[in-house]
């Protein structure tokens, strides 16, 4: 959520970055509808705290007139001073809803992007920023995984549609536990490089899908319980950021580094003609999330660390990659600057997200309201970020397809421990 103070004091840096994101002219109205609703506001408090300074010259005179027993004088002051504290109750009612108000249309607005993000309308504008890797697997070598899932049955995309429906799907034997590898080695990794493993849960309530941005911008998106205030999380990003909303951090714990493996469930409203076939895009799916709260001094340094912590899973497992800079179009609601690191799949010939990387400053800490105590004692809203480290069902996919030698899947150096061998024949 953007501070109030940006619509009283700089409403045009609002306006250009939400030109710069390419939102509609309806979004620009509510810059106007805030600064409106702001500026009544400003005004009826300023009439409370008149009100408020003359009804305590009201309590001086009355007491000093019935010392002085000019009990007219008395009853005068009497009369108005319930006047008004009935004016101040009728003010705090009118503030209140104004608050509410002007929340509401706050909650439904962008991020500013950094001065450092690209200009740009969509994703092709987006900027490659490094490569790691060169493929030497492509379509013309392998089997692509859903036919791959097919032929072996390790992948069973009938059974995942018989009992859940499209998007959905069992993986078997070899593939499962393979799965189950990666997972194990991407938190063993995170963990040695200092972040605290949590396990949350799955389910959370409204607010704290409104602190870190789902709600109410991506309702449609998300799985509601229809008897109960849950929802299932989109990402562990949610209960690990939350984990602190409405709290009191101190400064010389920042940053404060949490890492976590969830199964993610998302509806993927609007999504029903892209990536329909195979892993790529389901309902449920397994990721590793890391999640940072820092020093608003550091945060971006600390947006370069974190991308260097998921780009070192695809290093391990020896994956080619690309990290990309997302431009203001294409930047997310919540985000103030991101990366978004890209795995070759050799059957598509390109480059597929597996995992993006945001500093997203105060904007989340604000909604779920956590601050930071400095050694001065002054309070400030830390900076969150968070990436994913990574997609796990898009990693077994890269796996699957790099790592193909005539009738068997190589298994990564990396998760032949986890593993307990070193190729998954078929």
């Amino acid at each position: 959520m953007l501070d109030i103070h940006l619509f009283r004091d700089s409403p045009e840096l609002v306006i250009k970055a939400l030109k710069d994101r390419c939102y509609p002219a309806e979004a620009l109205a509510t810059v106007q509808e805030i600064k409106k609703k702001d500026e009544k506001w400003r005004k009826i408090k300023k009439e409370e705290e008149e009100l408020r300074a003359e009804r305590n010259k009201l309590n001086i005179e009355i007491i000093n007139a019935k010392k002085a027993k000019k009990e007219k004088d008395a009853q005068k002051a009497i009369k108005r001073s319930g006047e008004v504290s009935q004016r101040v109750k009728e003010i705090t009612i009118e503030t209140d809803e104004l608050e509410k108000e002007i929340k509401q249309l706050l909650l439904v607005l962008p991020n500013i992007p950094h001065s450092s993000v690209p200009k740009g309308n969509d994703s092709r504008d987006n900027k490659e920023v490094r490569r790691w890797g060169k493929p030497n697997k492509h379509s013309k070598d392998i089997i692509d995984h859903h036919d791959f899932g097919v032929k072996t049955g390790l992948i069973d995309f009938d059974r995942g549609v018989k009992l859940a429906g499209h998007r959905f799907a069992v993986l078997k034997g070899e593939i499962a536990k393979l799965e189950r590898a990666i997972i194990n080695f991407m938190l063993s990794l995170q963990t040695s490089r200092g972040y605290l493993e949590i396990m949350p849960p799955h389910l959370v309530n409204s607010k704290m899908m409104q602190g870190t941005g789902q709600l109410p911008k991506f309702a449609e998106q998300l799985y509601k319980c229809k008897d109960d205030d849950l929802w299932l999380i989109p990402t562990a990003e949610v209960p690990l950021t939350n984990m602190f909303s409405d709290e009191v951090l101190e400064e010389a714990k920042l940053p404060i580094k949490l890492t976590a493996y969830t199964p993610c469930y998302r509806r993927e409203a609007g999504e029903y003609q892209r990536d329909i076939k195979g892993l790529i895009r389901q309902h449920q799916f397994n990721k590793i999330e890391i999640v940072k709260f820092a020093h608003p001094e550091v945060s971006f340094n600390e947006l370069e660390g974190l991308t260097r912590d998921a780009e070192a899973v695809l290093q391990a497992l020896e994956l080619p990659y690309r990290v990309v800079e997302l431009c203001t179009g294409d930047l997310g609601f919540g985000s103030a600057k991101t990366y978004d690191l890209e795995v070759w799949v050799p059957s598509q010939e390109t480059f597929r997200e597996i995992s993006s990387c945001s500093n997203f400053t105060d904007f989340q800490a604000r909604r779920a309201n956590i601050k930071f105590r400095s050694a001065k004692g002054e309070m400030q809203f830390v900076h969150t970020l968070n990436g994913s480290a990574l997609a796990v069902g898009r990693t077994l996919v890269a796996i699957i397809e790099n790592y193909q030698e005539g009738n068997s899947i190589q298994v990564p150096n990396v998760l032949q421990d986890f593993m307990g061998c070193e190729e998954v024949s078929f």
